[in-house]
This record gives structure tokens, sequence and C-alpha cells, in this order.
């Protein structure tokens, strides 16, 4: 193998490893040593693919960002469910989410507060962007089942989703995703 070999390979592991400290302790509590020592490699093998803690955190977003898209669309890629029917699933897919990652809330709406200042300009647009992805998924399959307004019901579809991850965090079940799935049917049957 030539010399850059693991120079990808050392990356993909500091990435990894951030993503999950940040998810697990927080963006602030999770310092480099520790990210470091999480992903066996060197502190000089950081500073040569990050300048900065920050660029480390947008990396590790944008890593999570691509592998939440990457499940949610193998998952759904073959589904044969109505539009409608495929919204609610989500709503399946995010508890079983959750019930398998410690039900520790959404990375995404975890690592948002503590992106503060012009140096996590980077990260915060990351994470709207992750959002806005969300948003899209619903508003796509609000258009394709015909509902008025699909942008706005998939505001508000995107509310309640996000909501239950936010308590999911606090509660520590996922009953919050069952309650919001089930006021998500309500709504949408009002509407359809």
């Amino acid at each position: 193998m030539g010399a850059h070999s693991n120079y990808g390979k050392g990356r993909d592991r500091l990435v990894a490893a951030a993503a999950e400290l940040f998810y697990a302790q927080g963006v602030t509590a999770s310092g480099v040593d520790m990210v470091v020592a999480s992903a066996g490699v060197s502190k000089p093998t950081l500073y040569a693919h990050f300048r900065s803690k920050d660029e480390l955190i947008a990396a590790a977003l944008e890593w999570q960002h691509r592998q939440r898209r990457s499940q949610v669309e193998a998952v759904f890629a073959a589904s044969s469910s109505d539009p409608v029917q495929q919204v609610l699933e989500h709503f399946d897919w995010l508890a079983q989410w959750h019930e398998s990652n410690g039900c520790r809330g959404c990375a995404f709406l975890n690592a948002a507060p503590e992106l503060v200042g012009p140096q996590h300009e980077k990260a915060r647009l990351i994470v709207q962007q992750h959002k806005r992805w969300w948003r899209g998924r619903f508003e796509h399959l609000l258009a394709e089942a015909g509902l008025a307004e699909p942008e706005r019901v998939a505001d508000e579809v995107l509310l309640l989703f996000e909501g239950a991850s936010a308590r999911v965090a606090v509660e520590q079940t996922t009953e919050p995703v069952r309650t919001a799935r089930r006021m998500a049917e309500d709504l949408l049957a009002r509407l359809g």
C-alpha cells in the first residue's frame, strides 16, 4: 500500500470517534485528547487532518449526516407503503433507532446549543442541512400523497418528529415517539 493509505484511515477513525464522543458526552465535554485516545491515533495525526477542534466538529456532524441519510434511505428504498404510511413509518424507524442507540436524543439537536460563535458556523450549517433534509423527505412524501400545502404539513410533522427525539433524551424511553406518531397519524388523517 502507498504512503497515503493510512492517511484516510486515521482521518476516518478520528471522525467516527469524535462523532461518538460528541454524541455520548457533548461537544464541549469531549476534548481532543479523548478523541485521539478513542481513535487510537496521535495528536499530530489529528492536526494533520484538522486545523482545529472546530473543523473536527464539522467533519463529525457531516459524517453523522451521511450515516443517518444512508441508513434512512436504505430502509425506505424498497418500501411499498403509500406515501402517508411511509411518513408514519419514519416514526417507527426513529423509535427503533433510539432503542438501539441508548435514547440519547438527536445528535444534531444535542450539539446545536454548543455551536455558539463564528468558529462554529460550518457546523451550524451542517445541523441546518440535516434538518432541511428531514423536512424535504417529509415534504416529498406528502406532495406525492397529494396533500395540500405539503411544505406546511412537513413542518408540522418535523416538529412532532424533533420534539419526540428531544423528549426521548429527557425521559429515556421511546414512548414520546409513539405519541408523536399517533399525533402525526391524526394530523394526516384530518388532511387526507
